[in-house]
């Protein structure tokens, strides 16, 4: 009796998130306004991968972490990842990846990088918004990113964002073995400051 019930909720309730999931991760190509400029974003296709690698290249002076067969990997892999572009005049100038991991209710950041001519301008806290809100919608419990130690600019947009450093992953880096500082988005407690804040300004308009 309880297999038989075990099975039926499965069907009945796992269909039902499997829906919730592939609305969240299907992203239809737009036209967006970042601070009054127009942008197009678009989920990343195996085409944008080239000029993926190049923006890496442009980021990392002039070494790209990743190749196309990686990011091929990561892009085929639909069900729990999501990987988004930023073009403008057809020219891709931002990307962003995350794992939607269902077990740990982690959204994790797998790769951000922004054309260094385009950084300062929003780009990067967009893709992230986007991503927070992804897993916000899938009621996750966190969002986590790995750091450069080094990369102070970084550190300052995630911890304005609210992630928390939780600590040092050393030698992470491949190549040159730097250190990376694990970060963490707590979405719970976001939410629970969020509305705290929201009845406040409520109070104080009464």
């Amino acid at each position: 009796m309880l297999k038989k019930f075990k099975i039926w909720y499965k069907n009945v309730f796992g269909s039902r998130r499997e829906l919730v999931r592939e609305e969240a991760l299907g992203v239809k190509n737009h036209q967006v306004k970042i601070n009054d400029v127009s942008y197009f974003v678009a989920k990343a296709l195996f085409t944008d991968i080239p000029e993926m690698i190049e923006i890496e290249r442009a980021v990392y002076a002039g070494k790209a972490p990743w190749d196309s067969t990686a990011f091929a990997n990561e892009l085929r892999r639909e069900k729990d990842r999501l990987y988004l572009v930023i073009r403008k005049n057809d020219r891709l100038l931002a990307f962003i990846g995350s794992t939607f991991d269902e077990r740990t209710r982690d959204a994790h950041i797998t790769n951000i990088a922004v054309l260094p001519d385009y950084q300062d301008r929003g780009l990067g806290r967009f893709l992230l918004n986007i991503m927070i809100k992804k897993a916000q919608q899938l009621n996750y419990k966190t969002v986590s990113l790995e750091v450069r130690v080094s990369n102070q600019q970084a550190q300052h947009l995630y911890k304005d964002l609210d992630f928390q450093q939780t600590g040092v992953k050393r030698g992470y880096y491949f190549g040159d073995h730097e250190d990376a500082a694990d970060m963490v988005l707590n979405l719970q407690t976001a939410s629970a400051s969020a509305e705290t804040q929201e009845t406040q300004e409520a109070q104080a308009h009464n």
